[in-house]
């Protein structure tokens, strides 16, 4: 069914007068899929934090993304900020195929877990030929109804890895306090991580802890490199990620 902007696929951003002269700009951008990383990109690297990515429609096509942003600041100056981000949008060139008509390349191979292992800093399980690693957040003492909520109850950050040494794929989520989400948004963009999705697992739970999945391709090592400089945000005290 043809549908049109006004029913759910207007991008917006608003700003209004905050405490101390600046001001508060909040707003949801409208992407395809291959603009999603982009974009994200693009705000973080101006200052604009991303604060969910999630899907308004089931079945739409082309698959649209709604991605949630603020930032604190002048108006002018939020607006310079958006710019490059808004820019992309329309404009980022269709990096994969149309449905159905991809092929599948990424066969089950050898991967050498034991350097996955070095590399990230924890040993994982092998299930078929996927390798993953689960990490706890033994720091934080989340609690639900009285009921301490662990890593096997979901508090968990956790990468998993199929293929070769190669030519590998890499998927997983982390479980992060809301200071951390920012400083590991950056940390899988700068290593080629694709960011798919900011949501939370529990309403009302203390600490609030936030998750985001991620995925992405190439050889084994450096994904692992790659979800390691993640994983190395997560557990800082607030003041280490003062700089960010």
């Amino acid at each position: 069914m043809a549908t049109p902007t006004p029913f759910g696929f207007g991008g917006w951003l608003a700003m209004t007068k905050g405490d101390g002269g600046e001001d508060v700009m909040m707003g949801d951008l409208v992407l395809v899929e291959d603009e999603v990383n982009p974009v994200m990109s693009a705000l973080l690297d101006n200052g604009i934090e991303v604060t969910a990515l999630h899907n308004h429609f089931f079945f739409d096509e082309p698959h649209m993304f709604f991605m949630h942003v603020m930032a604190h600041g002048t108006a002018a100056e939020l607006a310079r900020k958006a710019k490059p981000a808004v820019d992309l949008i329309g404009h980022v060139a269709q990096s994969h195929p149309s449905p159905g008509s991809a092929t599948v390349t990424l066969q089950p191979g050898k991967l050498d877990t034991g350097k996955i292992a070095k590399i990230v800093g924890h040993e994982g399980e092998q299930s078929g030929a996927v390798y993953k690693i689960t990490i706890g957040r033994d720091d934080l003492k989340l609690r639900e109804m009285g009921a301490t909520i662990n890593a096997r109850m979901g508090l968990n950050t956790w990468a998993a890895f199929f293929g070769s040494d190669s030519n590998a794929e890499i998927a997983g989520d982390v479980a992060m306090l809301g200071h951390e989400v920012t400083p590991v948004l950056k940390a899988l963009r700068a290593n080629g991580l694709n960011v798919v999705a900011i949501h939370n697992h529990m309403i009302g739970g203390q600490p609030v802890v936030y998750f985001l999945h991620y995925w992405g391709t190439g050889p084994a090592e450096k994904l692992a490199t790659a979800f390691k400089a993640a994983l190395d945000e997560v557990g800082k005290p607030v003041s280490a990620h003062a700089a960010h």
